[in-house]
């Protein structure tokens, strides 16, 4: 699989479409880098990305992979070739995977830390602003309670999307 050949195909497709580097970013929801990074071949369009871009040109995801329009003699064959490139070339171990979702969800959850820690400072404070020392103990268990239910709410976000 030629990634400068794609990355050209995809810049004539662009072109043919009459779209600018920032349209097309923003009709797939990536930046314009990310198109620049495509059409020169230094990065390949992840496998949803391909299919968005097949969409939106009206070609199919093997002529991508090949970067050429294809006859229907030339598809079958192309196609066989494209499936094994893309499973060779398959750049994410699972643990990758699993490490980007944790950070996906902890970044989708940032204004939920924002307030757990709000909360946990209360906890601290409150019992000290009235005078009831002994409720100070409470905070590290209300901590380590909420703590604990977010982190399985996270696994269950990335093992869900690991494995749908």
């Amino acid at each position: 699989m030629d990634q400068v050949k794609i990355g050209k195909f995809i810049a004539s497709l662009r072109k043919q479409a009459e779209l600018t580097q920032e349209e097309l970013g923003e009709k797939l929801g990536v930046t314009n880098k990310t198109i620049s990074r495509w059409e020169n071949g230094n990065y390949m369009p992840d496998i949803e990305m391909l299919q968005l871009l097949a969409k939106e040109f009206h070609v199919n995801i093997n002529e991508i992979l090949a970067g050429e329009r294809m006859s229907d003699a030339d598809f079958r064959k192309k196609a066989d070739e494209n499936i094994i490139a893309v499973s060779k070339s398959s750049a994410f171990s699972f643990e990758e995977k699993k490490s980007y979702f944790k950070k996906k969800w902890r970044k989708e959850h940032i204004a939920l830390f924002v307030l757990l820690g709000v909360i946990f400072s209360m906890s601290i404070l409150l019992p000290i602003l009235f005078g009831r020392i002994e409720f100070i103990g409470l905070a590290p268990l209300v901590g380590l309670i909420e703590y604990g239910y977010q982190n399985n709410k996270m696994m269950i976000y990335v093992e869900h999307n690991l494995y749908d």
